[in-house]
């Protein structure tokens, strides 16, 4: 039952991540140590060329100290196909420069075809645009929203030019990813700072990230509500079932990525603190705190797993895969699952396939009662959430933020995504 790949060609290009393959790993780390100086012997290489800074801004921890006065936010995303006619498209501009030939790309177009060749993504982020808009227009902010996507229209490349022909120059970027990593933080700000050089508005344009939140009681309350509802149905479930003593397991996941990739995230106190990689310790600690602060979790067993692995199966990935993980609590006796999909804020395509097609599968293959919880979408508290989080960084008449979020998950995740922190490969780079 398990869904990993079972060639060496294989490759699932997903909606909310896009990772090197194990020779573009190779081939980066390689070109770093080139130009990255061994720690402590800086004044040993002076012909080694320094990195570059990455040129476009980004948030670490509070911004409380210097807000400023933007004039556009930006919300980014993965973009998805609108069409069977855009799959193929698309598929070539996630997995651009790797070689891919479209024979391939056409057997893991699966699941859009299935789709009609239409992707969620999109409409979500209109629905989002939309209550992001409106809730702003509520507080009389007045600061207009644009879209962009990394890998579908609307292109970054398009939604700069617009945002510059309307007289915009201060742009503050919210990501639809909630949590640190590469693909989700790091990846972003190339993509902005690329997109500047391509449409020759570096000089024109300031770009600000803004930070991650998946600690904001924005991300949290909204899963507090749906862990709520699916312990509830679970029980009903197995109630109907003639299995009224049966608890639920709570399964929380998220998007796996290269092992190699989560290894090399820092910084080292949130490793240290968790005894796991910084991308695990933080869909962690949002278990653990939902599982804390949901009443009717209390005394119910939970775990962490992960889905929408792709690329070699020689490459390692975070594990176990939720398939996998069905299979071994069946046989331990587990009835009935609620399935908690922490690391997205959407119901995207990798949630309809992946949970709502396999997963559910796999629980009705072993017997299992299945429920799938809500993702945040445009619930009233993730969109008031987000707005508090974008007003962190608006300056209001007398100087000071405009608005604060609220960290309800514990623990100190300031500066993961900064420079190094977040990005792919950071063997070579001294941790803090």
């Amino acid at each position: 039952m398990t869904t990993t790949p079972n060639s060496e060609s294989a490759h699932h290009p997903t909606e909310t991540e896009d990772h090197p393959t194990q020779t573009e790993a190779e081939s980066a780390v390689a070109e770093s140590s080139r130009t990255t100086p061994t720690p402590g012997t800086e004044q040993k290489t002076e012909a080694a060329e320094a990195p570059a800074p990455l040129p476009v801004d980004y948030a670490e921890g509070s911004t409380t100290d210097e807000p400023g006065n933007y004039d556009a936010i930006l919300l980014a995303s993965f973009g998805g196909p609108e069409g069977q006619d855009d799959v193929l498209p698309f598929l070539r501009n996630v997995t651009r420069g790797r070689g891919i030939p479209d024979e391939r790309l056409e057997e893991v177009a699966t699941h859009y075809r299935a789709n009609g060749g239409v992707s969620p993504i999109n409409q979500q982020n209109r629905d989002l645009k939309g209550a992001l808009e409106a809730e702003i227009a509520r507080r009389q902010l007045n600061v207009p929203i644009y879209w962009g996507n990394r890998n579908w229209t609307p292109f970054f490349t398009e939604t700069f030019k617009a945002m510059h022909e309307a007289g915009h120059r201060r742009i503050l970027a919210l990501v639809t990813s909630a949590y640190n990593g590469y693909s989700s933080c790091g990846q972003y700000r190339e993509d902005f700072s690329l997109t500047l050089d391509e449409t020759g508005l570096r000089e024109e344009l300031s770009v600000v990230k803004v930070r991650q939140f998946f600690m904001d009681k924005a991300f949290i309350d909204p899963f507090k509500d749906a862990l709520a509802t699916g312990i509830a149905d679970v029980r009903a479930q197995l109630d109907q079932a003639g299995k009224p003593e049966a608890k639920p397991k709570i399964v929380f996941v998220t998007h796996s990525i290269p092992s190699r990739n989560a290894e090399a995230m820092g910084p080292d106190r949130v490793v240290e603190e968790y005894g796991t990689d910084v991308y695990s310790a933080e869909h962690l600690a949002v278990a653990r705190h939902l599982m804390d602060v949901v009443p009717e979790a209390e005394g119910l067993e939970h775990s962490l797993t992960f889905q929408s692995r792709s690329g070699s199966p020689k490459t390692p990935w975070l594990e176990p895969d939720i398939n996998d993980a069905l299979e071994e609590y069946a046989e331990a006796g587990v009835e009935g699952v609620v399935v908690m999909p922490i690391g997205f804020v959407s119901d995207h395509m990798e949630v309809l396939w992946d949970l709502d097609t396999e997963a559910k599968d796999t629980a009705a293959e072993l017997g299992m009662a299945y429920h799938r919880a809500a993702t945040p979408g445009i619930q009233e508290k993730f969109v008031s959430g987000l707005v508090d989080v974008l007003s962190e960084y608006l300056q209001g008449v007398n100087g000071e933020p405009v608005g604060f979020g609220e960290q309800v998950v514990p623990g100190n995740w300031s500066g993961i995504c900064g420079p190094c922190h977040c990005t792919r490969f950071r063997k070579d780079v001294v941790r803090s």
